[in-house]
């Protein structure tokens, strides 16, 4: 795996406790340093070549962009969005079985991860706007014209939203367990609040003063104890690559850095996992020959009814709805192998109608 150079890190207990800047207590263990070595050690875990990089985009920003060239020119590139609070290292499971097919482009979202971390307005409209433009600005710099576009979580609605903007670009749409799609009504709301567990239903009340990645930083010199505590769960998806705590160092250095996407999530959301602009009734104007699949955890406590809904709404349209047995909300770590599966099928489809369709354009061109 070719690498950028980044700095390595001493990460023993005594030295995050001791963690020093110019020459005083530093309160929160963790810096950008910190975070590139976080991701350093748990893309160890992938054999595929991979180059990391930043693509610069307007007033001064940059996203930090994983790519991995293609062993089939032919091929459609994939570009994946991971959801709220992760990272670019959260694909360690499924980049080397979809690097077989075609390039994959993995990227932080704007306000996460590496990328910059800017101060976002509070109006939500102008919120997921900026979050598309970047989106659309990073593609132009990568330069990339037509792919297969994949988002988890809120990556989902973010990859949604980008397809109603930019169908163009968009082969197909693949949402992995994806936030934000069904409308908030008082029985879905109840319904909701059934399926998520009990102590993540008291965090987020408590939290919803406070921005919700506000623990990480405020445990301070405990902050990686308390989120290797808080979330054994990431762990055990993650177990087969790493036995240790890797993973969820990674996570605590992504969540540790100064807030901002989070920030802008907070005026996007609605208790509970509704998003105050509802994806579904807005996936009747996307165009007719963007194919869709959805691939839902089957055990997951996100609402998948909007799938089948869609797939009723757009009944000119592609849609596949798909449930991933033994699979939570982690759809891809918690069972990556049918899960790279379903996405390799999907993508080798997308390259058939892809080639079926520069074809014709071809035909009619001469013509």
């Amino acid at each position: 795996m070719t690498d950028v150079s980044v700095p390595r890190q001493e990460h023993s207990s005594s030295q995050e406790s001791r963690c020093r800047l110019g020459g005083r207590l530093k309160w929160r263990p963790t810096s950008p340093a910190h975070l590139a070595d976080a991701e350093t050690r748990v893309l160890q875990h992938v054999k595929s070549d991979v180059d990391r990089f930043y693509i610069p985009i307007s007033n001064d920003r940059r996203i930090w962009t994983l790519k991995v060239d293609s062993p089939n020119p032919e091929a459609l590139p994939i570009v994946l969005i991971h959801g709220f609070g992760a990272g670019v290292g959260f694909w360690l499971l499924n980049i080397d079985a979809l690097a077989k097919h075609r390039a994959v482009y993995a990227f932080d979202v704007l306000g996460f991860g590496q990328s910059s971390r800017p101060k976002f307005g509070t109006d939500e409209d102008a919120i997921e706007e900026e979050f598309v433009n970047s989106i659309e600005e990073w593609r132009e710099g990568v330069g990339l014209e037509k792919f297969i576009l994949l988002g988890h979580s809120f990556g989902g609605f973010l990859a949604a939203s980008y397809s109603l903007k930019h169908p163009d670009r968009v082969q197909h749409l693949i949402l992995a367990d994806p936030w934000g799609f069904p409308q908030r009504t008082e029985e879905a709301a109840e319904e909701q609040r059934a399926r998520i567990p009990v102590w993540m239903r008291a965090i987020g009340t408590i939290l919803l003063r406070f921005n919700p990645l506000s623990p990480f930083r405020a445990a301070g010199p405990w902050g990686p104890r308390l989120v290797r505590r808080a979330r054994p769960d990431l762990q055990a998806k993650f177990i087969n690559a790493f036995e240790d705590f890797t993973v969820i160092d990674y996570l605590y250095h992504c969540n540790a850095q100064p807030p901002s996407a989070e920030t802008a999530f907070g005026h996007l959301q609605i208790p509970y996992g509704f998003a105050r602009n509802a994806m579904l009734p807005r996936m009747t104007q996307l165009r007719e020959d963007v194919p869709i699949t959805f691939i839902f955890g089957g055990e997951s406590w996100m609402d998948s009814r909007p799938g089948k809904q869609i797939k009723v709404l757009r009944k000119q349209s592609y849609v596949d709805v798909t449930y991933i047995k033994e699979a939570g909300h982690h759809v891809y770590a918690d069972q990556p192998d049918k899960f790279n599966r379903k996405v390799v099928w999907v993508c080798n489809n997308a390259d058939r109608a892809h080639q079926s369709e520069t074809t014709q354009t071809i035909m009619e061109t001469s013509m």
